[in-house]
């Protein structure tokens, strides 16, 4: 596979409430992901949609304040479940 677009968005999803025993995938406080375009390995795929919804956002010259968030590229999120909580944060890469 050859990837041909540059991403110009990264984005780090860190779980940020939870214990293991309550999520099926084993979630817990303190874990990170991070991604670009791609789904993030191992990520929940049951939280993927809200999670891409909330990136498409960012990459569509939109921000976090309409949902609810105070800091427009940060936002606090829910997993489908909602036994799993998570902070996400966009960040718009440097064009060189």
């Amino acid at each position: 596979m050859h990837k041909w677009i540059l991403e110009d968005w990264v984005f780090e999803i860190v779980v940020i409430k939870g214990r293991a025993e309550d999520c099926r995938m084993g979630f817990e406080a303190g874990d990170v992901f991070s991604c670009q375009y791609e789904c993030p390995t191992g990520f929940c795929p049951k939280t993927m949609p809200v999670l891409y919804t909330l990136c498409e956002i960012a990459r569509c010259g939109g921000n976090y304040k309409l949902k609810g968030s105070r800091n427009e590229y940060e936002i606090d999120f829910p997993c489908a479940d909602s036994c799993i909580q998570f902070h996400l944060t966009a960040k718009k890469l440097v064009e060189s």
